[in-house]
């Protein structure tokens, strides 16, 4: 199965760039109509924002792919005395990991501000226990890019509790293939599927069946694809493949979850999975996740009658400064497609 990776990965640091946390995705899912449609397929949204596009095939099914475009993040949850900002977490970001990163305030008016998340203890010649506070919403804040000695100086910025707060995401692809960037979970996948649907519209290949895919806004906070079109039968969720401990997945891998905290995935779809895998000699990984959910985990929990399975590219340190590769991305991708392509 020959493909070229080379749009796939043109849009990975358009797509990273594009601030997009928990609850405010508008703009990167605005960006994927323009992309889908521009090729020629439906896209619709549902009301709570994720976005639905429709591939014709010839014979109808209730065949989906999904992978969500929401990420990590923090919100406003006060201003200071001092004019710093405090906030909350939007997801499971592992905060040690954000200590002194950049960051993107956005008011509910379109302002938007720069500034740093810090500790409250920034200063090694300042305060003693600089190295060793813990870091934890308590302690950190935001420290804008603005002349603010006081709430009130922050307050006429129109900066107030709620404003999103975007942290860069850093994305670089190294000469020797690594992918490195915040969110990689899961926009790596979002770029994996937009180019599953470039291969097929620049080959002019006719699935055997309709297909939809699924890019979903919530997931991070747990409800992504509680509900998905009545149609759909078989949900493919691809999202980045966990690595450490005794889990056998690596950046080169795509991963096949047999488990996750939901419970087990749908056994005759895993098992085509590792099939189509064997068969197009993929480099693939069979792994339990007991801390991870997906979109098809929501799927599950609102009562949605479908068979659902999980794949994705391996993705180093998992809500922190992650990892991939261009050899993981590659087998996701031919893995997708052998999905749609099978009878």
């Amino acid at each position: 199965m020959n493909i070229d990776l080379t749009y796939t990965l043109n849009l990975v640091k358009k797509l990273m760039a594009i601030d997009s946390p928990t609850g405010f995705t508008m703009k990167v899912i605005d960006e994927i109509e323009a992309i889908t449609t521009g090729m020629g397929y439906a896209f619709s949204r549902n009301h709570k924002g994720n976005g639905i596009v429709s591939v014709k095939g010839k014979e109808k099914s209730g065949r989906a792919l999904s992978a969500h475009v929401d990420t990590l993040g923090l919100m406003v949850r006060s201003i200071s005395s001092s004019g710093t900002l405090k906030f909350v977490r939007i997801g499971g970001l592992l905060l040690p990991t954000v200590d002194g990163e950049y960051c993107t305030i956005y008011t509910r008016d379109g302002r938007k501000y720069t500034g740093t998340v810090l500790s409250t203890s920034p200063a090694v010649h300042v305060f003693p226990e600089a190295s060793t506070s813990s870091r934890e919403e308590k302690n950190m804040e935001i420290r804008l890019d603005e002349v603010v000695k006081n709430r009130e100086d922050v307050l006429k910025l129109g900066i107030r509790a709620g404003d999103y707060i975007c942290l860069d995401t850093k994305t670089e692809i190294t000469s020797s293939g690594f992918i490195k960037s915040r969110f990689l979970d899961d926009k790596l996948s979002a770029c994996i599927l937009l180019g599953v649907l470039e291969h097929l519209y620049r080959e002019k290949i006719e699935l055997p069946y309709s297909l939809q895919v699924l890019f979903s806004t919530y997931e991070e906070t747990g409800h992504g694809m509680a509900q998905i079109p009545a149609d759909i039968s078989e949900l493919l969720a691809v999202d980045m493949g966990c690595i450490g401990l005794d889990l056998t997945c690596t950046e080169l891998d795509v991963s096949i979850c047999a488990r996750d905290s939901s419970g087990p995935y749908d056994y005759d779809f895993t098992s085509k999975l590792i099939a189509l895998a064997d068969q197009e000699q993929i480099d693939y990984a069979l792994d339990i996740y007991p801390q991870y959910g997906s979109d098809v985990s929501a799927a599950y929990r609102a009562g949605n009658d479908i068979k659902g399975a999980l794949i994705g590219p391996g993705v180093a340190a998992s809500h922190g400064m992650e990892r991939s590769h261009i050899k993981g991305v590659e087998n996701t991708f031919k893995l997708a497609l052998a999905w749609i392509m099978s009878s």
